[in-house]
């Protein structure tokens, strides 16, 4: 048996929390029995339905992708552009989704579940997910500006600090950078490099919550390993 608050969850619906709520304000029914008490336990051949719909628990699924250039984050474009879910064709019969995005232009790391509570708390900002890039130049950018980028850069939505930053290539190659944040704020990297007016020809993502690509090719996909849901699962809010 299984808690009802946990069986709302694994159909996708919200977080446990929210779904505790929703028991409190009498929006579930299991069996067709309107169920407002906390803790209730429901067997898989139950019938728990949400304003008259059917849920059904799934199997939760975790996947690495290396995303290639020209690939948008999300499950369907209305302008019939390629999307990162061609790239997980066939993975799994579970229809998972982005954790988050990368723009069309960004490539690396991007992790897609069908798990809503996990995904809520990889992209609220009260939990501070940690991230890291790399960002190549056309020309070498000053000291200063990566000691500017930790103390922080005035955006036009706000000031945003970076963790860390250091040039690439063991700190040999002032062309590139590698930068830890915490920042979800859109588009985030590519506008520091605009309020510094230096072109940025690539920014590839090698971490994200802990977890690296380690030798996943471009393009290519597979899924978490145990210690790595692991690293996703200690995430908590700051």
């Amino acid at each position: 048996m299984i808690r009802l608050n946990k069986f709302i969850a694994d159909a996708g619906v919200c977080s446990r929390r929210e779904a505790d709520q929703l028991i409190l304000d009498g929006k579930i029914k299991v069996n067709d029995k309107v169920v407002t008490t906390l803790g209730v336990k429901v067997k898989e051949n139950d019938k728990v339905t949400y304003n008259s719909k059917l849920l059904k628990s799934e199997r939760f699924r975790y996947i690495i992708l290396n995303k290639p250039r020209n690939f948008i984050t999300t499950v369907k474009d209305t302008h019939n552009r390629k999307t990162v879910m061609d790239l997980i064709e066939g993975a799994c019969k579970e229809r998972v989704y982005p954790v988050g995005r990368l723009d069309r232009d960004t490539t690396g790391l991007l992790i897609l579940t069908n798990d809503g509570e996990l995904t809520k708390r990889l992209t609220h900002p009260s939990f501070g997910v940690r991230k890291k890039y790399i960002i190549q130049l056309s020309s070498s950018i000053h000291p200063d500006c990566l000691a500017e980028m930790t103390k922080g850069v005035q955006l036009d939505d706000g000031i945003v600090k970076y963790d860390e930053v250091v040039y690439g290539k063991n700190g040999t190659d002032r062309t590139q950078l590698i930068v830890t944040l915490h920042s979800g704020k859109n588009r985030v990297i590519r506008r520091t490099m605009e309020y510094f007016e230096k072109e940025l020809l690539y920014l590839d993502r090698i971490e994200f919550a802990g977890i690296k690509k380690r030798d996943l090719q471009r393009g290519k996909w597979r899924f978490l390993d145990h210690k790595e849901l692991g690293f996703l699962k200690m995430v908590k809010a700051k």
